[in-house]
């Protein structure tokens, strides 16, 4: 199976190269990775050229797109019969690829989803478990997965087939990594969880998701327009 690791950058210097290089040591020289930054004003794009050439693939949008357009751009560029989402600063344990593409193979999944431990930016270990730092159910279903998600993108792998349901993400969702999830139960894709870190997952005031702390009134109305892309989405 051929592995398309996507990835999202912004003003990544500081991180991604360590990252990268947890990703690249599991990778066989038919996968790819593909970076799509989002106008960084740091040198992440030239550093990324430097460290690893044409063993990447970066695109740099015109404009700056956010995050999740980022993504959307990542996962269209892929070729791979599996996609990883990657975030820029996070590691990769040595046996993250071993263990997913066992899952795909093993439990027949089309969407796989393992826990992370989070660490703090000098990789001091914050919870064993984000499942559990963060409070997650990721049995939850649609309606409970819309209330809170459980689903973080950079600890997700899906099977090219579900791109074109996936696809261009709706403007209205709150983020991509949510989407992805609620459409999979939604066509009754099989979804399974691997209850074992298989990453670190830094939590830093610099991370592009994940950090911000909504009022209430923000909140009320993400969820609503989340209804709203399901109602209006053709399966």
């Amino acid at each position: 199976m051929k592995i398309s690791v996507c990835m999202a950058t912004y003003n990544g210097a500081q991180f991604v190269v360590r990252q990268l290089d947890t990703v690249l040591k599991q990778l066989g020289p038919e996968d790819e990775i593909i970076i799509v930054d989002d106008r960084s004003k740091d040198d992440t794009v030239q550093l990324l050229k430097e460290m690893y050439g044409q063993r990447v693939s970066v695109h740099v949008n015109e404009k700056n797109m956010g995050a999740i357009k980022s993504f959307e751009k990542a996962i269209s560029f892929a070729t791979g019969d599996i996609l990883f989402l990657c975030d820029q600063d996070d590691l990769w344990e040595d046996n993250k690829v071993e263990m997913v593409l066992k899952a795909f193979r093993e439990e027949k999944a089309d969407l796989v989803v393992h826990d992370a431990t989070v660490v703090n930016v000098d990789l001091e270990v914050i919870n064993p478990s984000w499942n559990d730092y963060n409070h997650n159910n990721i049995n939850q279903g649609i309606f409970g997965n819309i209330l809170k998600n459980a689903y973080t993108g950079a600890f997700m792998a899906f099977k090219k087939e579900i791109v074109h349901a996936i696809i261009p993400f709706p403007k209205q969702i709150e983020m991509h990594d949510q989407w992805i999830a609620l459409v999979c139960m939604m066509r009754t894709k099989k979804i399974v969880f691997i209850n074992y870190p298989l990453m670190k997952y830094v939590r830093h005031g610099g991370n592009v998701t994940g950090m911000k702390k909504r009022s209430l009134t923000a909140q009320l109305k993400g969820r609503l327009r989340t209804i709203s892309a399901i109602i209006t989405y053709k399966k």
